[in-house]
């Protein structure tokens, strides 16, 4: 067989031209690859046609010298001397046996497998899709001794060229003008590849437009499939040499192709992810009033009530049940008005023992009480210029009441064991989850205190009556919390069709706070791209559902409540103070609500 051979450092090589087209050049994807100082990383290209080897140059740049003169074109005969940027070759028509025809082909597979092996180790190391798609094509070049390879993908109406390049690795100019619509349109529709030998004499294309204009020779192509939806096609071809390529080299490219097809639809899908990330994102900022998301009619009034008071330095009082973001609606009061950019301070009224609460809010004077070792300013003075917010202020003593009274009159507080008064300059903003007025006509709370605070009243809907606010909320939080737990849930279909009712249905009697436990608890123990209300834990009482016990909606809320912190209680072994964190609400409630338990019990 032909050959081309040189002196190597370790002896003579050999290169058995059993190829139409053979690649010569530094690159290590040449199917010739000379390690030469000048040599070019694809040099030049050996053709073999009926009757002569020629050798030509693929620059103008990258001439090589035969038998001493200098070409870029050349036929060898038997005998020539060959000088490739540095490196001498001698070209031989019989100095090797002839080379078997399966050892041809089994010397093809290894070429593939090899160029294979290091396609698939490129897709384990990071890269952009650009970058690996151009590596793939001149893979592809080089293997099939193709001069040009393309990757086109398929469209509603018709298809784009993503990727033109040629043997010299570097892109083709305007590609389209050099594919043949008609044999893409034939490999499209069938989804079959296919080997073209010599396209300008195949009875199929015989009144192609398209190759008889491009005088295209051989012509392979592989469609690009992925659990049967085609994605488009590899193209690659000469327009030198007819019968280049022969059925191994179509499967080669197939399975090319099949490596092409699964990082294309992955990179597919990861932008149709991110484009639907990027849309929620724009939804929730629609739907977003400061740190709160919801669009409900309850909440929109809500937002339009903050934004009127927020500019004023009127009290307001924040009404709702637990877990429905009062501290939040006072958050946006304060950074909506002048003072946003003063102290903001937070006090539990409900989480001070009632001895120190009076130092807690007003201060104390050095040596007033055991302990006192120095003076110390209370909440009230560190949020001057600002604003305070007094959190559950329906836990406030009666004795406290009358001294809270007296600073919102006067402006000024005394400090427990000091005879002076100093002036404070604040915004209040108080929230409860009582009902107040029920509070005063018991004797809990100060009338004259209530209509002080009561100047303007915001009331925050239960989580259960915002419709489907829940479910954006809930989306929100697997967006926020995904990427911390370790679950990254597209949350606009991680839900499935059980989990959106259970949401929409439950009771939530720790609103958002309650909700947000939930999503948290199933993104550390769900398995699977989506939720149900079983992952979520969102089971309904028994009977809940049946059509034979129906009862009205506010002794509905009561039966599912009752039930449900029996659950809780019973998971916690009776503890109620674990149980009241758990379902995030104050303790008391856990222990009014076994205190009507009992009386109920003894009737």
């Amino acid at each position: 067989m032909p050959n081309l051979q040189y002196a190597g450092p370790k002896g003579l090589v050999r290169f058995a031209l059993f190829r139409r087209l053979i690649s010569i050049g530094s690159a290590r994807e040449s199917d010739i690859m000379l390690n030469g100082i000048d040599v070019a990383p694809a040099h030049a290209t050996l053709t073999r046609e009926p009757g002569r080897y020629r050798l030509e140059s693929t620059a103008r740049s990258n001439v090589f010298f035969v038998n001493g003169k200098k070409s870029r074109a050349h036929d060898l005969r038997h005998g020539d001397l060959v000088v490739l940027g540095g490196v001498e070759l001698s070209f031989s028509t019989v100095d090797l046996p002839p080379e078997p025809e399966d050892q041809a082909s089994e010397a093809i597979q290894l070429a593939a497998m090899q160029r294979l092996h290091d396609f698939s180790r490129l897709l384990t190391a990071p890269a952009d899709l650009g970058g690996l798609i151009d590596e793939l094509i001149d893979q592809i070049v080089a293997l099939t001794g193709a001069s040009k390879g393309f990757l086109v993908l398929a469209k509603a109406d018709g298809y784009t060229v993503q990727v033109a390049r040629n043997l010299d690795r570097q892109p083709v100019d305007d590609p389209a003008r050099l594919l043949s619509d008609d044999i893409i349109r034939d490999v499209i529709t069938s989804k079959r590849g296919q080997i073209i030998s010599d396209a300008l004499h195949d009875t199929r294309f015989q009144n192609s437009l398209s190759v008889i204009n491009l005088k295209l020779s051989s012509v392979m192509c592989a469609p690009l499939l992925v659990r049967g939806e085609l994605l488009g096609v590899l193209y690659v071809g000469n327009d030198k040499i007819i019968d280049l390529f022969h059925p191994a080299q179509l499967k080669t490219l197939e399975v090319f192709a099949s490596q092409a097809a699964l990082f294309i639809k992955t990179a597919q899908l990861m932008h149709e992810l991110r484009d639907e990330n990027d849309g929620l994102h724009e939804r929730l900022e629609l739907a977003r009033f400061g740190s709160l998301i919801g669009t409900c009619p309850q909440m929109v009034e809500v937002y339009k009530r903050v934004e009127r008071v927020a500019t004023t330095d009127i009290t307001v009082l924040i009404g709702g049940e637990t877990g429905t973001g009062k501290e939040l609606i006072a958050h946006e009061i304060h950074n909506r008005s002048s003072r946003a950019d003063e102290a903001f301070i937070t006090v539990n009224c409900g989480a001070i023992p009632e001895n120190l609460i009076e130092s807690e809010l007003f201060g104390h004077a050095k040596g007033s009480f055991t302990g006192a070792v120095s003076n110390q300013i209370g909440k009230f003075q560190a949020a001057d210029k600002g604003t305070i917010f007094l959190d559950e202020i329906g836990e406030l003593p009666l004795a406290l009441q009358v001294k809270l009274l007296r600073v919102i009159q006067e402006r000024k507080v005394q400090r427990v064991g000091d005879s002076r008064s100093h002036s404070v300059d604040i915004r209040i903003v108080a929230a409860t989850n009582r009902n107040l007025l029920r509070e005063v006509k018991e004797g809990r709370f100060r009338e004259d205190l209530y209509f002080r605070l009561n100047v303007i009243g915001i009331e925050l809907p239960p989580l259960r009556d915002r419709g489907d606010d829940v479910v954006l909320i809930a989306k929100y939080f697997i967006l926020r919390f995904g990427e911390e737990f370790g679950n990254k849930l597209d949350p606009e279909t991680c839900f499935d069709e059980s989990c959106v009712r259970a949401m929409m249905g439950f009771a939530w009697p720790g609103n958002i706070r309650q909700l947000e436990n939930h999503i948290k608890k199933a993104l550390v123990l769900a398995d699977g791209p989506k939720l149900s209300s079983v992952d979520l834990d969102l089971d309904l009482p028994d009977g809940a559902e049946s059509l034979d016990s129906l009862v009205p909606l506010a002794e509905a809320r009561d039966l599912w409540q009752r039930t449900y912190i029996n659950k809780i209680l019973a998971l916690n072994s009776g503890n109620r103070t674990k149980t009241a964190r758990d379902l995030g609400v104050d303790p008391r409630t856990i222990f009014r609500h076994l205190e009507k338990e009992e009386k109920e019990r003894q009737q």
